[in-house]
């Protein structure tokens, strides 16, 4: 006998509709899945005959075969052990309900327990997409489901009441507006008013954060770069629903989504130790999944002590953080996860930290300040869009019992010139001035005539590059943003100017 049953399958971010295909023929009993199934899918025939002898079912002396369309693409994990179990009782005439406009998913536990699933949100996306009206996910799974409006998402903790449902003898409940739960926004994050003085980088991060800009902070130890960096969620731009699905989908599919949360309101901070590998931050693995890099999509990957990072971990930044995408190919797949990151980065002028410092004198050989500094190759920084010093702070600011001005502050700030930004962006692509493409930077960015003759200064003195060039323009957008100014004049330019002169001071070394 023949019976299909339909499911959703994941490759990398994507998700397609798989037919689950069971058929009973004559034969030596055999138990075959087939249509290019990994381990975990093929280990799967041990889970669901232990499921139905465990659940009062016969499971059929045969030769079973199970089919996963589209056969060509390759199917990964345990999601495929519902649809699997429910493909064999229909097959075998133990069930008799309609499934048809129905989708399931979820991993077997030896006695049919129903356990959670990584990436049920883009499943379910999928599923409302293919226009199926109902689908059953694992219960652990419900709040991911909550977030798709148009599609019936009913939660299963057993396959013993999935059954009692599919016969009609006690029904589920879909889940509803009670199991919706977004992220909290954390009041307890560091706040920017505890920082004493640094004013021009409390100022340049407040620049960083409002058009979305990467950016370098170099100064001794002990002058605050990290203490400066673990501040930045606090006055992040609040999350558009777009924003947050797509960081909520990066999750779902990492596993790393919190439990019990449908959709992340809180921009991700990221902050991976400089030991980490090529693939951990970019991604990969035997079956490739989101690295640090996408895990902070749309949120802030900080990177401290950059010169001690890997050379080749610092070189797989450079296309993210321009396309806003990274790629992994392997033999049999090419994978492709967003990444569009606010990238913050800390280090010291050289191996003591204290090369240029006002009162300690630098211990470091003759050229080791400089070879220091060239660990960061010249194309990744002319990538980050400001680069700014972070001295250190004299006793008298140390000492002040002043508080500075409180993360709340500066958010206001940031969200109403990120608000200038979306009505910019309204009929783009495009979420903040640093993703300006050169077209919408030519056309957004205009200046006044002084303020043209003092960039074309700063270009041929300074010897910025044309992706430079362009980002000057693109902080100086941002700047006038928060100055609510629809005209970049010569004070935005200045302050823009300033921020890329940082890394020639100090590569001159």
């Amino acid at each position: 006998m023949f019976a299909r049953v339909t499911s959703i399958g994941l490759f990398g971010m994507e998700s397609y509709k798989v037919e689950v295909e069971a058929n009973l023929s004559s034969g030596l009993p055999r138990f075959d899945v087939v249509g290019l199934p990994d381990a975990a899918v093929s280990e799967s025939r041990e889970r669901v005959r232990a499921a139905v002898h465990n659940n009062g079912f016969d499971f059929p002396v045969s030769r079973v075969t199970i089919n996963l369309a589209p056969a060509d693409t390759r199917k990964e994990g345990p999601i495929y052990d519902l649809p699997i179990f429910i493909a064999i009782l229909k097959s075998t005439g133990q069930l008799h309900a309609d499934t048809d406009g129905c989708a399931f998913l979820g991993e077997l536990s030896l006695n049919g327990e129903v356990h959670s699933v990584n990436g049920v949100l883009p499943m379910v996306i999928r599923a409302q997409k293919e226009h199926i009206g109902k689908i059953f996910v694992p219960y652990a799974n419900r709040h991911e489901g909550a977030v798709v409006k148009g599609i019936e998402v009913y939660p299963v903790k057993n396959v013993a009441e999935l059954l009692d449902h599919l016969n009609g003898k006690a029904e589920l409940s879909p889940v509803s507006a009670d199991d919706y739960i977004e992220s909290s926004y954390d009041d307890n994050l560091p706040d920017f008013s505890d920082v004493k003085g640094q004013y021009q980088a409390k100022r340049a991060l407040e620049v960083a954060a409002a058009g979305g800009h990467n950016i370098m902070m170099i100064g001794p130890p002990g002058s605050g770069k990290s203490m400066l960096a673990k501040r930045i969620p606090s006055i992040l731009p609040d999350m558009t629903f777009d924003e947050s699905l797509e960081t909520t989908n990066i999750y779902s599919v990492s596993g790393k989504l919190p439990e019990g949360v449908s959709l992340m309101k809180q921009r991700p901070f990221r902050s991976p130790h400089h030991t980490i590998s090529p693939a951990g931050l970019s991604g990969g693995g035997t079956v490739p999944r989101p690295g640090e890099i996408s895990l902070a999509h749309n949120g802030v990957l900080f990177l401290d002590e950059l010169p001690e990072f890997s050379r080749q971990s610092m070189e797989i930044l450079r296309q993210p953080i321009e396309d806003g995408r990274i790629t992994i190919a392997r033999v049999a797949a090419t994978y492709s996860y967003p990444c569009s990151v606010m990238l913050v980065c800390a280090m010291n002028p050289c191996p003591c930290g204290f090369f240029g410092h006002p009162t300690k004198k630098c211990t470091c050989p003759s050229g080791a300040p400089a070879r220091y500094l060239a660990k960061v190759s010249g194309p990744l920084l002319d990538r980050l869009d400001i680069h700014i010093e972070v001295p250190a702070v004299d006793y008298d600011e140390l000492a002040s019992k002043e508080k500075g001005e409180p993360s709340s502050a500066i958010k206001a700030r940031v969200n109403a010139a990120r608000k200038i930004q979306q009505q910019r962006f309204e009929t783009s692509p495009t979420t903040c001035n640093a993703k300006m493409s050169s077209a919408e930077t030519r056309r957004y960015c205009n200046l006044t005539d002084e303020a043209s003759a003092l960039l074309r200064d700063s270009f041929e003195r300074l010897g910025l590059s044309a992706r430079a060039y362009d980002k000057v323009l693109r902080v100086a957008r941002t700047v006038a943003d928060l100055d609510s100014s629809g005209i970049i004049n010569s004070e935005h330019i200045m302050e823009a100017v300033q921020y890329r002169s940082l890394d020639r001071k100090f590569w001159k070394v």
